[in-house]
């Protein structure tokens, strides 16, 4: 394929099917290099839609629309939910028009809904998480199923659903490029956990760049997030924390540490409720380091109380290569995720509870499973404490508990006294507000769409952000922090670069000339070729159309040759099926009696067309005024003022309000849909831009210049 300079188009062009060609070739005589061209179809309407996560966290959604796609940004659930009241809005939206969903980690308020949506919707699109994010959803979720402490009917799904969604997922390496029906995405590391992605979505030229859950903080284990090579127009971003700024890591290490040990000297057990996989693998490595360097606590146990633990740590085994360097140096030495004083701890019927010990059990926000047991069994002894180790959702044990409470109530419904001691040391790997302003800085987005924060923490977020760049005189960024359900909504209308191939592009372009070919659109890619080469780039076809015209005539025909001749000058006479015929001007236009009819005949396209018109008009003038046409005629042979017969003819041809004599009377001008031709009466010359109006009126002037010259010479 060869491409030369390209054809510049602006604003909006067709977007109806996949593949739709527009002839433009009409239109090449009179613009240069730039078609403006707009349509209905196609909408400069971006349109961004939360049906979860806004201004609230948990079950995170985002719905795109633009040029026609529709995208789902992830689909999670509420922990603080139950059914299908965790769920996102999914009635808000028909799943059999979603083109695509991305899915940026594993965690379930991103990805828990996803087998209900595979399973019992119509969804007909294609869906992608990075490969260690589909090998750990597929742990994750079947745990979730078997600890949800909800009765069957209320359950969303079935582990056979799950199953059977594995199949519809697929995977991608960072930075890969996808596309589908016409959207371009791929991804980021995003930190946070193993796999997780930010997305950088370009329809249509303009990007879209998702975070999800992001940390540009490195740990113990994972990179932080990685800065996109280019600024997206429209920047998705997570607000959990709003305003917080986080704790110094070695600060909160060692306030992690210091707290267990203090729970354990007392004699105490201390809980630490986590996610199966996530922080819990930071945790881990860092009790695991400091066990190590403490011999006294050696003979006190450390639990992972987690069914997936051994599934987990063959995960983490596995993709090694996406955690940092650290962990990547280390691998080459001693396997990292190998702990030497963490014991696997499957269940509370295998725990002999005799003394103090340390256990890190899921869910991490307490509401079912072996951390909530686990803390019914150990809350009202004073001895004992509980971490917090990560943010809380609204309407979870985990966050009742931060407010401390005298009393709580147990899974059976009994109000139970609160002695156990509580601690808050958040290692959440969230961007904090620094974090966010040195993103925002370095990327410096028009606008800023806000989403996985709580109400206040989301509006103090994004007054912060407008505040910061206000500050340092930047005003031309907006930001945004809608509710579910609401959207926002925002306008583009780049420019669209055509490029030119095949033997349009081969041979040679003039500078400043227009080029004339057949503009195709492949999703939102443009080419311009000429009709000879689609065959060879797509499976379109040419075809031509013979136009034909039955006029009633009764008139003379010798006096519609007369006639003709004034229009166009030479006219071409012959026998056509044994009657008089005529072709006009170089051959465009046949013309041929046939049983009391004039028949025209031509080759459909724009310039054939328009001179068509003209000898219509002739014919149609001839027949219903032949003696007024012969009156004319006569005058002409008479003599008389050249200049009076002109305007005459133009008037009758295009009518008094589009010819116009200028004030000197030394030329006129006729306006033909806003092309204009510019007769001189002083040299007899026309100027117009089109070639085929300066033809018709060109040998207008000459023809009645040469039928009067014989009589004014």
């Amino acid at each position: 394929m060869v491409v030369v300079p390209s054809v510049r188009i602006v604003g909006k062009l067709l977007d109806a099917e996949l593949f739709k060609a527009l002839v433009f070739k009409f239109f090449s005589p009179f613009l240069p290099k730039r078609l403006i061209m707009a349509t209905s179809e196609e909408s400069d309407l971006l349109r961004i839609t939360p049906l979860g996560a806004g201004q609230e966290v948990g079950r995170s959604c985002i719905f795109i629309e633009f040029k026609g796609k529709k995208l789902l940004l992830d689909l999670g659930i509420h922990p603080g939910y139950n059914g299908l009241d965790s769920l996102p809005f999914i009635d808000e939206i028909d799943p059999g028009e979603v083109d695509l969903l991305l899915i940026s980690h594993f965690h379930l308020d991103h990805c828990g809904g996803l087998p209900w949506f595979l399973e019992k919707t119509h969804f007909k699109g294609r869906v992608f998480m990075t490969h260690p994010t589909k090998a750990i959803y597929r742990w994750l979720l079947a745990d979730y199923i078997k600890v949800s402490n909800i009765s069957a009917d209320q359950m969303l799904y079935t582990e056979k659903d799950l199953e059977k969604s594995m199949d519809k997922i697929e995977t991608m390496h960072f930075h890969q490029e996808k596309e589908v029906s016409g959207i371009k995405f791929w991804a980021y590391n995003a930190g946070h956990v193993l796999g997780a992605a930010m997305f950088m979505i370009e329809i249509a030229g303009v990007n879209i760049l998702y975070t999800g859950d992001f940390s540009r903080q490195e740990d113990r284990h994972l990179m932080s997030a990685e800065i996109p090579n280019i600024s997206p127009d429209v920047l998705i971003m997570e607000s959990t924390y709003g305003t917080h700024v986080h704790e110094k890591r070695e600060q909160r290490e060692k306030r992690f540490t210091s707290t267990i040990h203090n729970i354990i000297s007392r004699g105490g057990r201390c809980l630490i409720p986590v996610f199966a996989l996530g922080r819990a693998q930071e945790l881990l490595l860092i009790l695991d380091e400091y066990w190590n360097q403490h011999p006294e606590l050696q003979d006190v146990p450390v639990y992972y109380a987690s069914s997936l633990a051994k599934k987990c740590m063959a995960v983490y085994q596995t993709y090694i290569s996406a955690m940092n360097e650290k962990i990547r140096r280390q691998i080459s030495i001693s396997n990292p995720f190998v702990f030497k004083h963490i014991s696997n701890l499957k269940g509370i019927d295998s725990f002999d509870d005799i003394g103090p010990s340390v256990v890190l059990a899921s869910p991490g926000m307490m509401q079912s499973g072996l951390s909530r047991e686990l803390f019914e069994t150990w809350c009202t002894d004073p001895r004992n404490g509980v971490i917090i180790a990560g943010y809380c959702v609204e309407g979870t044990l985990a966050k009742e508990l931060m407010s401390e409470p005298e009393e709580v109530t147990a899974m059976n419904g009994q109000r139970m006294k609160r002695n156990i001691s509580i601690d808050y040391i958040s290692f959440s790997a969230h961007a904090d507000f620094e974090q966010i302003s040195e993103f925002v800085d370095i990327l410096r987005p028009p606008h800023i769409v806000l989403n996985h924060g709580e109400q206040n923490e989301m509006s103090r977020l994004k007054a912060a952000i407008i505040r910061d760049f206000e500050d340092r005189g930047i005003s031309n960024i907006q930001v945004y922090n809608p509710k579910n359900c609401q959207s926002v909504e925002l306008h583009f209308r780049g420019e669209k670069m055509a490029k030119v191939i095949g033997s349009l592009a081969s041979g040679k372009a003039e500078h400043g000339k227009p080029i004339s070919g057949i503009l195709l659109k492949r999703g939102f890619n443009y080419h311009v070729m000429a009709p000879s080469d689609l065959s060879s780039y797509t499976d379109l076809s040419t075809s031509t159309i013979t136009q034909r015209q039955i006029i009633g005539f009764r008139s003379s025909f010798s006096l519609l040759c007369s006639s003709l001749k004034q229009l166009c000058g030479k006219v071409e006479q012959f026998i056509h099926v044994g009657k008089p015929a005529l072709r006009l001007f170089d051959g465009h236009i046949t013309v041929f009696q046939d049983r009391g009819s004039v028949i025209l005949e031509w080759l459909s396209n724009p310039m054939s067309d328009m001179f068509a018109d003209a000898t219509l008009v002739v014919v149609l003038e001839v027949e219903s005024n032949p003696s007024q046409v012969q009156s004319a005629k006569s005058l002409h042979k008479r003599g008389g003022n050249f200049q009076q017969h002109l305007m005459q003819l133009l008037n009758d041809k295009y009518g008094p309000k589009n010819v116009i004599e200028s004030e000197q009377g030394d030329m006129v001008t006729v306006d033909v849909d806003g092309v204009l031709a510019i007769i001189d009466f002083e040299t007899l010359t026309v100027d117009c831009s089109d070639d085929g109006l300066k033809h018709l009126v060109s040998a207008l002037v000459n023809n009645l210049s040469q039928a009067m010259t014989p009589l004014t010479s």
